[in-house]
């Protein structure tokens, strides 16, 4: 039997309000040379009933009699696929029909090695849908990298043989996916996010990231200092909210070392990156600040 293409890794913990739609979201697209593997994290409520009740041979699942938490379970994951390519999608979202093809269309195309997309975001608590506002480009997935996770986990396919050779860290949970981005960032992998919306990412109080916030911060904020360090930046420069005096000390240095470092960065990014050098809440200062913003970012971006 030949191997998938597509490895889709799908870990799930309680989902039993879910999963049933996420896994149905894979079953359904127009791309069918995949394996779907499940592991279902020791879950305790009817998760397992669930899965059980699917009945197609792309389907593998893994079940773990205890809850290990986010990284064993996807390197776990990662461990068992088949296929080429590996996609994330968790047990809580739900993939477009065409997720597959057209992700597998562009690494075909070998111009990036993993690639997210946009998405729909569902805020489920208040039944509202917002379109994602990412950015596309391998320098500014990169350059966002410096502040945020520039892509989306279950939006994300990339070649197997970097997430074997790249497992997720250990004491990284909560902010897994964006600790990982940042080093294979740093390990000169290649970064793209296509503009359709290839998936609908669900919002909700029981996600981990919502459950443990803090923790998730004060990981997002060591993997963030390691980045900028590995780029070469001193730590001292690194993006907070501070004074218009410190701004122009502080930003503007960060801003013009970042763009020498990755060649290509767009003004939209830059301008992302400058705002978080920012206050908040300027009231009728706002149109000032968002001025300066812009010539600040238009001169990191266009200065020699």
């Amino acid at each position: 039997m030949n191997e998938p293409v597509v490895s889709v890794l799908m870990p799930a913990f309680n989902a039993e309000k879910y999963i049933a739609q996420a896994v149905e979201s894979i079953l359904q697209q127009n791309f069918s040379n995949f394996e779907l593997i499940i592991l279902n994290d020791g879950s305790t409520d009817g998760t397992s009933q669930i899965i059980g009740g699917f009945n197609d041979h792309r389907i593998c699942v893994i079940h773990l009699n205890e809850n290990q938490g986010l990284v064993n379970a996807r390197n776990h994951l990662v461990a068992a696929a088949k296929g080429r390519y590996i996609a994330f999608l968790d047990a809580d979202d739900i993939a477009m029909p065409s997720r597959l093809k057209k992700q597998v269309h562009y690494l075909d195309r070998d111009e990036a090695d993993l690639c997210g997309s946009a998405c729909y975001s569902l805020y489920e608590g208040i039944g509202r849908i917002k379109t994602s506002k990412e950015r596309y480009t391998d320098a500014d997935i990169r350059a966002l990298i410096t502040i945020s996770s520039p892509l989306c986990n279950p939006t994300v396919m990339g070649k197997a043989e970097i997430f074997k050779k790249f497992p997720y860290r250990a004491g990284k949970d909560y902010a897994e996916d964006y600790s990982l981005w940042a080093e294979l960032a740093l390990a000169g992998y290649r970064f793209a996010n296509l503009k359709e919306k290839l998936i609908t990412y669900r919002i909700h109080d029981k996600q981990t990231s919502q459950v443990r916030n803090a923790e998730t911060n004060t990981i997002f904020s060591k993997s963030r200092a390691e980045y900028v360090l590995g780029l070469g930046i001193s730590t001292k420069l690194s993006p907070r909210p501070m004074g218009f005096c410190d701004r122009m000390k502080v930003a503007l240095p960060f801003l013009m070392q970042l763009n020498r470092k990755i060649k290509g960065i767009s003004v939209a990014a830059n301008y992302e990156i400058y705002a978080r050098f920012q206050y908040r809440g300027n009231g009728l200062l706002t149109p000032f600040t968002r001025l300066e913003r812009l010539l600040v970012s238009a001169l990191a971006s266009f200065r020699p």
